[in-house]
């Protein structure tokens, strides 16, 4: 069963709405974190598998390139711009969510990148969510990780969503 085709300004609406929704919710939960947490200090809500606890990351996944701020600042600044061209040629609604999902996971961190401290497009990223002291995440993490998850899925068990649809107008559908 294949997803009808929303018409295009909808499902982009769609996708936008999404996308605004997770940086809101990652932007609020890194304010409460920020005002409600002490820096390192761990809090657990599960014993030790998943606590909260304050860290700025100046790098990618586990701190890496935390030397390379500013490039991860523009590779943020390219994945926003390519994740919404695909939003904007996507046709599809399964589609969109996992696209919705990568967008604003990608915002809201070039976001922290752009304006937090300690500047302009070398901010640091405000993480949170600690998982057994593996690593330390926020909520646009659990958006970004799981929107991959959820394409590269979509990609394996619905394939045919990868193939490009005819545009067909509304009045034409059955």
């Amino acid at each position: 069963m294949s997803s009808k085709p929303r018409p295009p300004h909808a499902l982009r609406l769609a996708i936008g709405l999404g996308a605004i929704s997770i940086v809101l919710v990652d932007q609020f939960t890194k304010w409460w974190a920020e005002t409600t947490l002490e820096l390192y200090d761990y809090n657990p809500v599960i014993g030790d598998l998943l606590g909260w606890r304050l860290v700025y990351n100046p790098g990618a996944a586990f701190g890496l390139a935390s030397g390379f701020t500013w490039v991860l600042t523009i590779l943020a600044a390219a994945a926003v711009v390519g994740l919404t061209i695909f939003a904007l040629r996507n046709k599809d609604s399964w589609w969109g969510v996992g696209i919705a999902a990568l967008l604003g996971g990608a915002i809201s961190h070039l976001g922290d990148r752009l304006f937090r401290e300690p500047g302009f497009a070398v901010g640091h990223i405000v993480d949170f969510i600690d998982y057994a002291g593996f690593f330390v995440g926020n909520v646009a993490d659990i958006f970004l990780v799981g929107g991959a998850i959820f394409l590269v899925l979509l990609s394996i068990f619905r394939p045919e969503l990868s193939e490009s649809e005819p545009d067909v107008p509304l009045a034409q559908e059955n």
